[in-house]
């Protein structure tokens, strides 16, 4: 059992009159690959953003590692955005020459080698990327730093279904197993292998937390499949689930 690394006690986040995080309670530990689930607009970004300090919730407590969001938590925290962040003109090695010169737990040595793995050329400038290529690099960055905990807002959103795989991968075999990898996405079937737990948010409040191997022997599903069933009344683009 690992320490207690992520908890949220009674989390409230609105923007004006709209409540994206509605009293939301979570616990999470150190040690696993754990997916936040849910449809669009259901508050992960948010839920992110708060856990990495860039949001100040409008009532209730979160903890990282003990401590409220802030110097110490930025230290541990390795965070994908959903958004490519670097100026186009950016050399690939710049950017891994400055993630060195900002964080202690860089490994240059793993950022070359998963480079060469995903035969991306670290000469290239950003701008002159393909949108895959450049979420690639970023997950490089990410997934060199030894964290304790990685925040990855949609990883694999932008790029092909065999550029999926080998991004789980990549995040399978890089992560600092004492750490957690937290992913938000929306697209289960996809991340499903890769996860130890599961957590599904819907309207700003987690429904539904629980590791994978028991929803497969009590449910006798996969979670894809709990995932429909749950969310099957809630709207999404191109229909209902």
């Amino acid at each position: 059992m690992g320490t207690m690394l992520i908890q949220c006690q009674d989390v409230w986040k609105n923007y004006g009159s709209q409540n994206a995080l509605k009293g939301l309670n979570l616990q999470l530990e150190s040690g696993k690959i754990v997916g936040l689930l849910g449809p669009n607009g259901s508050g992960k970004t948010t839920l992110i953003k708060i856990l990495n300090g860039l949001l100040k919730p409008n009532h209730g407590m979160v903890l990282i590692d003990g401590q409220e969001p802030g110097s110490y938590t930025k230290s541990i925290i390795s965070y994908l955005p959903d958004k490519p962040y670097f100026a186009g003109w950016m050399r690939v090695s710049d950017l891994f020459d400055l993630f060195g010169d900002f964080y202690e737990d860089f490994d240059r040595e793993k950022a070359d080698h998963m480079c060469r793995a995903l035969q991306i050329d670290e000469k290239l400038r950003m701008k002159t990327l393909s949108k895959g290529t450049k979420e690639k690099v970023q997950l490089i960055l990410v997934m060199s730093r030894k964290a304790k905990l990685y925040l990855l807002d949609e990883p694999i959103a932008g790029v092909d279904p065999a550029a999926r795989d080998y991004i789980l991968t990549t995040i399978l075999n890089n992560y600092n197993p004492e750490g957690t990898v937290f992913i938000s996405t929306h697209l289960i079937s996809d991340v499903e292998r890769v996860l130890d737990e599961v957590v599904f948010i819907r309207n700003g409040q987690v429904v539904f937390q629980e590791l994978v191997d028991n929803i497969r022997e009590k449910e006798g599903k996969s979670v894809d499949e709990l995932f429909r069933e749950v969310f099957r009344t809630v709207p999404f683009e191109g229909g209902v689930w």
